[in-house]
């Protein structure tokens, strides 16, 4: 898994060899992965300057009603808004962890008055603004 975690379009036969099976041993391996969702699927990263995304932020909010009813509300809302790459519920201070991808900081003022500021039970946001990424490893 390490090394298609690495490429994950490398050849089979690349992988067979760098794994140490045959490549029909390891075909099968894959296939038997991908099956049991192990695997969950395959995609091109593109950095979101080359989306024209420039202004990227991660967002801790905090509710002031800690119901189920409240939090799914807020998750169903964040699936909704485009500009939410990823959603995490987390432990500490905030109940959500939001990675925000936008055009610039208006566009971020606007999703943080029309996507934020429309949600009921938001008692508290924080926003860190990312100045560079020197590593990153999501896929």
């Amino acid at each position: 898994m390490h090394q298609l975690r690495l490429n994950g379009r490398i050849p089979n036969t690349e992988l067979a060899a760098l794994v140490g099976l045959s490549p029909s041993a390891c075909l099968r391996r894959v296939q038997d992965l991908e099956r049991r969702g192990i695997i969950s699927g395959y995609r091109a990263v593109v950095p979101p300057n080359a989306r024209g995304l420039g202004f990227i932020a991660y967002v801790s909010v905090g509710l002031s009603r800690h119901s189920n009813d409240a939090q799914l509300a807020f998750e169903r809302a964040c699936i909704a808004a485009p500009a939410v790459r990823e959603c995490h519920n987390i432990t500490g201070a905030s109940e959500y962890l939001l990675r925000v991808e936008l055009a610039d900081l208006a566009a971020y003022k606007q999703f943080h008055s029309d996507v934020l500021g429309a949600f009921p039970w938001i008692a508290t946001i924080t926003t860190h603004v990312v100045m560079g990424s020197p590593k990153d490893e999501r896929a």
